[in-house]
């Protein structure tokens, strides 16, 4: 069975749906009834910054709190999905944070972080401005996945802006009915 972990990334104030998300749902609402889907988003956790210890400590300890819940839930699922607003060419802060985190788990002691995640699959639900501006951004993302022999699938783009402006882009919104099909 599937178990797609819906990772969202705005950084929009509580109430407001952002392109991303918009764009995400309607390409979840293709997924069969049999997936499981969790939905987190990032900004609403309590996330501390990350913090390197690997050439001090060299090991972390077991996270708690929402970080615990986080990791957990990395573990568990099949399927990553970043819902990731571009931002700045790059990667939404609390996005970025998370990504940090997976350096701490890779020395977690009792937790093989790496290994966890080989094969299992990374997806990218984006928008912005310009696609060719969200290129750096997917790229980062690509390399994350490489180097914990994931499936990196090739990104979903949408053309952003003022909450519900995705709506607008036809293209995006007929390609999120098939893109979990891909």
């Amino acid at each position: 069975m599937s178990r797609f972990l819906f990772l969202d990334a705005t950084t929009r104030e509580p109430g407001h749906t952002g392109n991303s998300e918009t764009l995400a749902r309607h390409a979840a609402a293709s997924l069969p009834a049999a997936a499981e889907q969790r939905w987190l988003k990032l900004a609403e956790l309590d996330l501390p910054p990350f913090v390197d210890l690997r050439h001090t400590a060299g090991s972390y300890p077991p996270p708690t709190g929402d970080l615990k819940t986080l990791l957990d839930a990395t573990l568990a699922a099949t399927d990553l999905v970043f819902v990731s607003p571009v931002y700045w060419f790059s990667v939404p802060s609390p996005l970025k944070t998370y990504l940090d985190h997976w350096s701490a788990w890779l020395r977690v002691p009792g937790v093989d972080f790496k290994a966890a995640m080989a094969g299992k699959r990374l997806w990218v639900i984006a928008t912005s401005g310009s696609r060719e501006k969200a290129q750096p951004m997917f790229d980062s993302y690509r390399l994350c996945a490489e180097f914990l022999a994931m499936e990196f699938r090739p990104p979903l783009w949408g053309k952003g802006g003022a909450p519900g402006a995705v709506l607008a882009d036809t293209e995006a919104l007929a390609a999120a009915q098939s893109f979990f099909a891909a």
